[in-house]
């Protein structure tokens, strides 16, 4: 089974392109890429609320905000400013006696 390539990998700053008024120009560190979704999930970027169910890990429960998946055409990387190249050769000073 081949992977999908997508143009974001887990990592990148996104931005969102398209969504609901509250996503729409957001934008955050990718925290996990669904391939077989092409979705992705975006640090601070749709925020949903999940009721948790007491359990031995969780004992109080309640609810708890989470991150939720926005599709993967709906985002584009953020523009980060290029690095300065290295000059091709280091200029040398002669030394003085």
């Amino acid at each position: 089974m081949s992977a999908v390539k997508t143009h974001v990998k887990k990592g990148d700053t996104v931005t969102v392109l398209i969504g609901s008024e509250a996503i729409k120009g957001k934008s955050g560190k990718v925290l996990k890429v669904l391939t077989k979704k092409n979705q992705v999930i975006i640090e601070g970027v749709r925020l949903i609320k999940k009721h948790q169910k007491a359990s031995q890990n969780n004992p109080q429960g309640g609810i708890i905000s989470r991150e939720g998946p926005v599709h993967i055409s709906n985002v584009r990387l953020s523009e980060v400013p290029e690095k300065k190249a290295a000059p091709a050769k280091a200029a040398r000073k002669k030394a003085s006696k």
